[in-house]
C-alpha cells in the first residue's frame, strides 16, 4: 500500500528550486515535511549524491526563504531519500515574491483578497485596525463623537469629561500616532461611503432563535 501526499506532506523525486513553493507553503500554514526522493504515490526513487544535497538544501533555504528546518537524510526500501521538515513560522515567508499555502495536498499561490487577509492575519492586524492613509481629522464629524460620548457614558463614566477628540480616539486605540484608523472613518466619519463603497450598518431583531 502506498502513502498519499496530504495537507501535511508531500513528495518531489529531486531537489529543484521550485520546491521551494511546497517549504513556503508548509511554513505559511500548519507545518508539514517535504520528502525528496520519492514519486507521487509515495513510492522511493532514491537520490544520488545525497551528501551534497544534505549541504545543498539547507544553505538554499536559507538564503532564498530566510527560515531553517529540519533536513535530514533516511532510507526507504533501501534508498536514500531527504525529509525537510517545516514548521509554521509566525510572519509570513514569500518565494521570488509571491506567496504560497497549504491546501490539501496542493500549493496554492495567494493573491488578491486572499493575500491581503493571509498578510494582515500574519501580522496580527484585523482590517479595520489598519491605518487609513487617505484620510485626515478633517473627515470626522465631531457631532458624532459627542453622541457616542453620550451613549458610552454607562459603561465609561469619565469619557464624558473628555474634551480633546484625539486623545479620546487614541484611548479607544483608533487612530495610530497622527493616523487615523479604518475603524474610526467607519465610526466617526461624515462620509465613510467616500472610501469603503460597501460600508452600511444594517439591524434586525430576531423574532425566533433562527428568525430574523
Amino acid at each position: 500500500m502506498t502513502n498519499k501526499e496530504s495537507q501535511a506532506v508531500e513528495y518531489k523525486q529531486s531537489w529543484r528550486n521550485d520546491c521551494l513553493k511546497a517549504v513556503s507553503a508548509f511554513a505559511n500554514s500548519d507545518g508539514g515535511v517535504l520528502i525528496v526522493g520519492m514519486d507521487d504515490q509515495g513510492e522511493p526513487s532514491g537520490l544520488k549524491n545525497i551528501k551534497k544535497l544534505l549541504e545543498d538544501i539547507p544553505n538554499t533555504i536559507r538564503n532564498k526563504l530566510g527560515i531553517i528546518p529540519s533536513v535530514e537524510p533516511n532510507k526507504k526500501n533501501r534508498k536514500d531519500i531527504i525529509n525537510i521538515a517545516v514548521t509554521p513560522c509566525s510572519v509570513p515567508i514569500s518565494y521570488n515574491g509571491k506567496y504560497y499555502i497549504r491546501s490539501g495536498s496542493t500549493v496554492q499561490e495567494l493573491q488578491g483578497k486572499d493575500l491581503a487577509d493571509f498578510l494582515m492575519k500574519k501580522s496580527g492586524s484585523t482590517w479595520d485596525d489598519i491605518v487609513e492613509e487617505r484620510a485626515g481629522f478633517n473627515e470626522i464629524d465631531n457631532d458624532y463623537i459627542e453622541k457616542f460620548k453620550k451613549y458610552a457614558t454607562d459603561r465609561i463614566p469619565s469619557i464624558i469629561k473628555e474634551t480633546d477628540n484625539t486623545a479620546l480616539l487614541q484611548k479607544l486605540n483608533l487612530i495610530d500616532g497622527k493616523d487615523l484608523k479604518r475603524a474610526s472613518v467607519l465610526l466617526f466619519s461624515n462620509d465613510p461611503q467616500k472610501f469603503y463603497l460597501q460600508s452600511s450598518v444594517r439591524i434586525g431583531k430576531f423574532l425566533t432563535d433562527t428568525e430574523i
